[in-house]
């Protein structure tokens, strides 16, 4: 695929989602069973004055946003990964040169995770695990290639991954909200709050961790450069 016809699909398919969550925020009462209301936060709407959130719909346009947002970025960078530049090959080459080897499978590994998660982040389903998932590209792009550079992202810091993962985690905590498929198949209450927090902190953390463990050999400086 070229460059320009990978932008030119990049861009439909950013349309395309846009107008689905206008759709789905225009159609909220349709989307929600009864009288609109998500029991896993309806404590947040009882208390009436006490409330600096009006309504559910409002509660859950936020949490749309949210997670449609960094669905959508760490999609795009996966796409960006398999499909524009050098395209898996140059990334794979990019990945060795870090330390993560074999580059090419960990290239294919890291494209194919952040469309799928940015896909399912998108739709709201199974949204602690796409938060977990992730998690764990954010840590293994945080020890690679971030970790020594300081916070500032304009210096390649740390800054970026880090407000990432802390994003990912809220998306856990807080489920994906009624306008999303887990609300549809009845699993999103079951995976919110603190059940959320650990699922998307402990799996996302430790497939990181892991994937460093058994994969990371960073390659060894040169003495005669460090001489130099």
């Amino acid at each position: 695929m070229s460059k320009r016809t990978a932008d030119i699909v990049i861009r439909v398919l950013t349309a395309v989602t846009l107008v689905a969550l206008a759709l789905a925020v225009l159609f909220y009462e349709d989307l929600v069973w009864g009288d609109g209301s998500y029991a896993a936060v309806a404590p947040l709407f009882a208390g009436g004055e006490h409330s600096a959130i009006d309504s559910p719909r409002t509660f859950d346009t936020a949490l749309l946003l949210l997670r449609s947002a960094l669905g959508m970025m760490i999609f795009v960078h996966g796409y960006n990964k398999a499909f524009r530049g050098g395209k898996l090959a140059g990334t794979g080459r990019w990945f060795e040169s870090m330390g993560m080897r074999p580059g090419k499978i960990h290239a294919t590994l890291a494209a194919g995770t952040e469309m799928g998660v940015g896909v399912l982040l998108v739709l709201g389903l199974l949204t602690q695990l796409a938060a977990a998932g992730l998690i764990a590209l954010m840590v293994v792009a945080f020890w690679t290639v971030h970790r020594d550079k300081g916070f500032m992202i304009t210096g390649e810091g740390w800054e970026y991954v880090a407000l990432i993962a802390v994003m990912s985690l809220v998306c856990a905590i807080l489920g994906p909200g009624a306008m999303s498929l887990d609300y549809e198949l009845e699993i999103a209450h079951r995976l919110d709050g603190m059940t959320g927090l650990g699922i998307a902190l402990l799996l996302g953390v430790g497939a990181g961790a892991a994937q460093l463990l058994l994969f990371f050999r960073p390659p060894r400086p040169d003495p005669a450069a460090e001489d130099g």
